[in-house]
């Protein structure tokens, strides 16, 4: 939520186009330590949270810009504040683990970037990245292009949808991913989902074809169904680095797993945005989606190469979650 008030931007119509970055290393390397047998329940109990304060940040931050810009960041500031206080308080007091052998930091870097196998899963999951944040780019200049007299209430629509998909449906779709596929599959399927969740806009690509009304329903069903996929690969997305890592420097892999999807997504979305206006001014918009399918598609591909590999296959086994 902090991450939406600091990120709105100072027109009280606008909508934040670049925000909701990856969650910190920290947090995960946390997440990772303290469920180790529940990584991938513990990842989805995570997202539940964290997509709750996306889904009510808007909503917040709409509220506080009736007043002024300046309340807002106080706002954020304040629940900064009060999160730091809590988590001094609440979380529990962990020592460091025992270190075998000392290593300076180049040599955690040096072994982070010998990993090859987590070389090769990091960058087949900037796809994913890359259809992810489309909910910034593409999807808002696609909707302010269906109802450009409407757009907030179309971006609002975009926004409560993803929201509600993650809070309501993170723990039953992971759950239905893990006993029907297992954790290796799901992460392939699940990227697969986000790449065909293109699709409507593919058939809809604007209003010239069937009307507004279907190709602003068109927009929505993407929005849903790009929440459902990215939902059902994030528990086994993190899951995965800690099995890549094979336990270790989990942080430091973390956080270069976090500069090369980085790295993706601000390529990704220079050429998006460049390639849409393209296609635009070709009078094909469809190009635009065709295109971030196939990327996805490739993605979901690459994973599926991977997924053979044993480290990734055994480990994420053991964070499967059970069914209750």
């Amino acid at each position: 939520m902090v991450r939406w008030l600091t990120g709105w931007a100072t027109s009280r119509s606008s909508w934040p186009v670049a925000c909701c970055v990856p969650q910190d290393s920290a947090v995960r390397a946390y997440l990772a330590a303290d469920s180790p047998q529940r990584r991938v329940e513990a990842f989805a109990v995570f997202n539940i949270f964290y997509q709750a304060g996306i889904f009510a940040g808007p909503l917040v931050g709409l509220a506080l810009m009736a007043f002024d810009f300046r309340v807002t960041a106080a706002a954020a500031a304040a629940v900064f504040a009060v999160l730091t206080i809590a988590q001094l308080f609440a979380l529990p007091q962990q020592g460091p683990a025992p270190v075998k052998e000392k290593t300076s930091l180049l040599a955690d870097w040096r072994t982070v970037a010998a990993n090859r196998p987590f070389l090769l899963f990091a960058t087949a999951m900037i796809g994913s990245y890359v259809l992810l944040f489309q909910v910034y780019p593409a999807l808002p200049l696609h909707a302010k292009a269906l109802a450009p007299h409407n757009e907030s209430v179309l971006l609002a629509a975009i926004f409560v949808i993803s929201g509600v998909v993650a809070v309501g449906g993170q723990l039953k779709i992971t759950r239905w991913f893990a006993q029907r596929w297992g954790a290796g599959k799901s992460l392939a399927i699940g990227l697969a989902v986000q790449a065909v969740s293109f699709v409507p806009l593919m058939v809809l690509p604007d209003d010239h074809r069937a009307g507004q009304v279907a190709a602003v329903a068109a927009l929505l069903v993407t929005a849903a169904a790009l929440a459902v996929g990215s939902v059902s690969v994030f528990p086994f997305e993190m899951d995965a680095v800690v099995a890549l890592a094979n336990n270790r420097l989990i942080g430091t892999h973390y956080g270069f797993y976090n500069t090369i999807v980085g790295v993706g997504i601000l390529i990704g979305n220079l050429l998006t945005g460049s390639f849409m206006q393209a296609a635009i001014d070709a009078g094909r918009p469809e190009l635009t989606w065709a295109a971030l399918m196939a990327i996805g598609l490739l993605s979901a591909g690459a994973l599926h190469r991977l997924d053979p590999t044993a480290r990734l296959r055994a480990d994420l086994q053991q964070g499967v979650v059970k069914a209750r």
